[in-house]
């Protein structure tokens, strides 16, 4: 009997439970696609900040002492001290090399340009290596990635072009630098050096001042083959919190159980310590206002996401809200009626309950796949990629699903109980 009344009720009342299905398949589709895009959005933002720069610096270790504690600046390479080009492969060989991303070495010296002999800082680098890492592996990096924001009048220069040259816009302009000039330079030595212009760039920083070129270029005129100042590491990481904050002021005061959580994270300084243990004699430093912004840009993100997430399942509650009590009013003589017949209020809620849940199950199911169709569309349109879909959103939605039918019902529950037979009935 009870079947049979309720397939009866879902059969006449079909239009406004469709309505209610509707109501709460849009309430779910948004949270399914949210909740889906939050929890991969990690990877997607830090990915395309990592487009913006290197968030960590890798220096020669006696160098940064002396930096540290008295104060020394000798650019690249300070006293005397140089990183070995061969280790910088090491870098893809750490527990956290698939979060490396880019990376590139350089070396940097004072050269004297043009018949003036103006000071400009020249810097050597890759600019797109083809490397063959000691796992086998083999990568593609360099300023061209790691500087991708770069806007570039002409062309990047090939790794193997030794007498190229790139200038920064702001140089240029100064000294009347054109696209396929020939520039004299005075090499430390005193010898004077001829290379072409292949490409002006704007970066906007303090780049934009010097003068790029290939590193074994740079390494022959300074009579340093094989060495290196630095190497920019681009890293994907995890936004740092209390743990990560107290390892990067001394890993050493770290239990056990924080140093196994902290060294198995990708925190900014978990992966910049063992870059320190892959590359002999480097001292690695996060760049803190990189790092730190993409902390701070992925949780606002993230709470964007979720207050979305929480409105439209508030909207979705109201909208049922709304929705029930019409039908219960509607319905007030259908109710009364069964009253009147015997039926108590635990008899009438029941049989609503099973129309609201039912209901709501089907609502939530076709919201469900909805969702997972707008999570791959936002992923494409604003990341480029698919957005994995994750097995603990189905929990959250069926929770979802009975918290806001349950909460949209709670008026039309409300007046359902208050509803007396003979009022209704006898129009009293």
């Amino acid at each position: 009997m009870f079947w049979q009344m309720l397939k009866g009720a879902l059969v006449r009342q079909g239009r406004k439970m469709l309505m209610v299905a509707v109501t709460i398949a849009l309430g779910v589709s948004l949270t399914t696609a949210m909740l889906n895009v939050m929890l991969d959005v990690g990877d997607k933002v830090n990915r395309e900040l990592k487009a913006y720069g290197a968030n960590i610096v890798v220096t020669p270790r006696a160098a940064s002492v002396l930096r540290e504690i008295y104060g020394l600046e000798s650019g690249s390479g300070g006293a005397g001290q140089y990183l070995q080009e061969n280790d910088v492969g090491k870098l893809k060989t750490i527990f956290w090399s698939n979060n490396i991303v880019g990376f590139a070495p350089s070396l940097e010296a004072q050269v004297g340009v043009g018949s003036s002999n103006t000071n400009v800082t020249m810097v050597g680098t890759w600019f797109n290596r083809r490397l063959d890492l000691p796992t086998g592996e083999i990568v593609e990096t360099g300023i061209k990635q790691l500087k991708s924001w770069w806007t570039v009048e002409g062309n990047w220069i090939d790794d193997n072009d030794v007498n190229g040259a790139m200038v920064g816009s702001v140089l240029a302009g100064k000294l009347g630098i054109h696209l396929g000039d020939t520039i004299e330079m005075a090499v430390p030595g005193g010898s004077r050096e001829k290379l072409i212009v292949q490409g002006i760039f704007n970066s906007g920083g303090p780049e934009d001042e010097q003068i790029f070129v290939t590193l074994p270029y740079i390494q022959q005129a300074l009579k340093l083959q094989g060495k290196v100042g630095k190497i920019e590491v681009s890293a994907i990481t995890t936004p740092e919190n209390e743990l990560a904050r107290k390892a990067a002021h001394d890993p050493k005061s770290l239990s056990l159980k924080e140093w196994e959580t902290w060294y198995c994270t990708a925190y900014v300084s978990s992966i910049s310590y063992q870059i320190e243990e892959a590359v002999d004699g480097s001292r690695a430093k996060p760049v803190r206002q990189v790092a730190e912004s993409e902390g701070a840009i992925l949780q606002k993100t993230q709470l964007l996401m979720l207050l979305i997430t929480i409105l439209s399942l508030a909207g979705s509650a109201l909208g049922i809200s709304n929705l029930l009590t019409a039908n219960v009013m509607e319905r007030s003589r259908e109710f009364g009626l069964l009253k009147a017949l015997g039926a108590t209020d635990r008899d009438v809620l029941l049989l609503t309950l099973a129309e609201i849940m039912m209901t709501g199950l089907a609502g939530g199911v076709a919201g469900y796949f909805i969702g997972l169709g707008f999570a791959q569309i936002i992923g494409q349109n604003v990341f480029g990629s698919a957005v994995a879909i994750n097995l603990m959103v189905i929990p959250w939605v069926v929770v979802s699903v009975i918290l806001i039918t349950l909460v949209g019902s709670l008026p039309a529950i409300r007046m359902l109980l208050s509803l007396r037979p003979a009022a209704v009935l006898h129009g009293r």
